[in-house]
């Protein structure tokens, strides 16, 4: 398939600079992933499209404050870290800039901290290895780093955004985007699923700065997808495999969740083997997902693997056309937006959910 295929115009006032105060606000747009049905609902009605016995899947990585500013002790030049990610201890993988001046044993002083860092090591991608003086790197981050807001989010990231731009359930800090289709989830939203007899599996995916690279490949099939580190437990793979087994739906909360999954699946036979390790997992049309049955997501950008990812689950012609519903209806996109749940086959689309 061609990327141009994935294609849409979209009204910039579209995209959501902001979060509702209310969370589960977000209007919800329903696709059936068989027949293509519509209709248009709001998150507080999630909780009735999932029965007794199925199971929720969702990412509790936890974004990490990844911007910091420092200084060039020698020019007082100043500098951008932003963290990539952790390579164990006070070592880090970082995006520097400016940082083609930063050679190899160049310091930064970061702002307000009184500490710094050292740069160890340049690596072919523009990413540099570097060593904190400091231990407890996180602590640093927590006090100092600003909120990694996407590109699209035309504003700087404010202290507020430190709690609206993370589920609440992120646990595992690791993240430099958030898993945005939870932002939706409210603790009481939650334990309406678990007392209708919902199980919810936890997984971790950490997500990368690659979320936002561009397709720079005309066909769908030349992109090289991003690697991004996944745990999924013993725990959570045993309440996904005895959902299937019992005859029960897998819903995912969000496409690292599907990643994740379908990263671990068991050939296609629905099943899932507990692990870890880095996924570059690149899930498009004509594949289908082998783990997962629905799925709940936000509007992407297009021409993105995230909008490729979601025609896994329905028919192409069906999730265009939801989306041209979306923008004609005035959903809001993207991080902060609105989102689409995708049924399984046999969950009929209806105004008023049993």
């Amino acid at each position: 398939m061609l990327v141009s295929d994935f294609d849409f115009e979209l009204p910039q006032e579209l995209i959501a600079q902001r979060p509702l105060e209310d969370r589960a606000a977000a209007r919800m747009l329903i696709l059936e992933r068989e027949t293509g049905e519509r209709l248009s609902s709001d998150f507080h009605h999630f909780a009735e499209y999932l029965h007794e016995g199925d199971c929720l899947v969702i990412n509790d990585t936890r974004v990490i404050p990844a911007r910091l500013w420092g200084e060039r002790p020698e020019s007082h030049g100043r500098v951008q870290v932003f963290m990539l990610e952790s390579r164990g201890g006070r070592k880090w993988q970082v995006f520097l800039k400016p940082g083609r001046r930063l050679r190899i044993g160049a310091r930064v002083i970061l702002e307000g901290a009184g500490t710094g860092l050292t740069v160890l090591e340049k690596e072919p991608d523009g990413a540099c290895i570097v060593e904190f003086d400091d231990e407890d790197v996180l602590s640093i981050l927590e006090k100092y780093g600003k909120t990694p807001l996407p590109p699209y989010i035309n504003r700087e990231a404010e202290e507020s955004d430190k709690e609206n731009y993370q589920t609440i359930y992120a646990a595992n800090p690791g993240s430099v985007a958030c898993p945005t289709a939870g932002l939706h989830m409210t603790p009481e939203i939650l334990a309406e699923l678990e007392a209708k007899g919902v199980r919810i599996a936890r997984l971790t995916l950490h997500v990368g700065a690659g979320t936002f690279k561009p397709v720079e490949s005309e066909t769908v099939e030349g992109h090289v997808m991003h690697e991004e580190r996944y745990t999924l437990s013993d725990e959570a793979a045993e309440i996904i495999n005895s959902t299937h087994r019992n005859g029960g739906k897998v819903f995912c909360m969000g496409t690292t969740s599907v990643r994740t999954v379908e990263t671990c699946a068991d050939g296609d036979t629905g099943f899932v083997r507990a692990g870890s390790g880095r996924t570059s997992i690149f899930l498009y049309p004509p594949k289908k997902p082998h783990v997962a049955d629905g799925l709940l997501t936000n509007f992407h950008l297009p021409q993105s693997t995230l909008l490729m990812l979601v025609c896994c689950f329905a028919p192409y012609d069906a999730v265009m056309a939801a989306y041209r519903d979306a923008i004609r209806m005035r959903y809001r996109f993207f991080s902060y937006g609105d989102c689409m749940l995708l049924l399984p086959p046999g969950r009929g689309v209806v105004p008023n959910p049993a």
